[in-house]
């Protein structure tokens, strides 16, 4: 069965000191295998990618923001991936918000199918983030994910 294609929005949060808010997720076929991912996921029918962004952040984080705010588009990227046992290839436009560190995450409005599989959140600075890898921690949800993190870090701090 070929891949179930989509469109997705994602979004990475970004401090004054250049740290990247990341969720740790999980795909529920491979429980034991957590990650750390951008905030986001699919356009719903008749929405716009900036929309999209905004929901996705409220949804994941309980974070309310604008589409003024976001910044970008910073790029778009496309990989393939599977989670709960189906196959995806996935179009991702990417987008940047600044943030303070002390911004209150929740929850509380996770759809179904996340809640179980998105075990926290976590500021990263870029070395941290690349130390942590080395030592094994899975970054995701494509390779392109530290690139895109690199570009919102420069397009919010202005480095």
């Amino acid at each position: 069965m070929p891949p179930t294609r989509r469109t997705a929005a994602r979004v990475v949060p970004v401090s004054p000191d250049g740290a990247v808010l990341l969720l740790q997720e999980r795909d529920p076929a491979h429980p034991d295998a957590p990650y750390w991912s951008s905030i986001g996921g699919g356009v719903d029918p008749g929405e716009t990618l900036l929309e999209a962004a905004v929901r996705e952040l409220r949804e994941e984080t309980g974070i309310v923001v604008t589409a003024a705010q976001l910044v970008g588009p910073l790029g778009s990227f496309e990989h393939a991936y599977s989670f709960a046992g189906r196959d995806f290839l996935s179009d991702n436009t990417c987008f940047a918000v600044a943030m303070s560190r002390e911004v209150s995450v929740s929850f509380d409005g996770l759809v179904p199918e996340e809640v179980g599989n998105v075990l926290g959140s976590r500021w990263w600075l870029l070395d941290e983030l690349e130390t942590a890898q080395r030592s094994g921690e899975v970054v995701g949800p494509s390779p392109q994910t530290t690139e895109m993190m690199r570009r919102a870090i420069a397009a919010v701090t202005h480095t």
